[in-house]
């Protein structure tokens, strides 16, 4: 922590130092994934969340609220996606496969 900063923030340098990236090898061969590169991956991507999103200079506790209504929007959005996405798919196939010349409705299936 850098001294005259209040307790629970960080400053820029403490956060680039705490969450360091993944190291650049030059060597030809791909890296085993063990443990440590993982956590430190990890450690990377949250740093680079913290910087996009701006979140770094937040309190820990206005942080933690904005990352959960980010991920509660992020799910609503998976989730109705996946409920409703098929369903319009298929009406605008409908839709475009009439329009466009699709295979038109016998006569039989009209009057049933």
């Amino acid at each position: 922590m850098s001294p005259g900063v209040g307790p629970g923030t960080w400053t820029g340098a403490d956060v680039q130092q705490r969450y360091r990236g993944p190291a650049v090898s030059t060597d030809p061969r791909p890296r085993r994934m063990t443990l440590q590169t993982l956590q430190t991956h990890l450690a990377w991507l949250y740093y680079q969340y913290l910087l996009v999103t701006g979140v770094y200079v937040l309190e820990p506790w206005e942080r933690a609220l904005f990352t959960s209504v980010l991920l509660s929007a992020a799910a609503m959005v998976g989730y109705t996606s996946y409920v409703f996405l098929p369903v319009h798919l298929r009406l605008a196939l409908h839709f475009f496969s009439g329009v466009f010349g699709g295979q038109a409705e016998s006569a039989v299936t009209l009057m049933s």
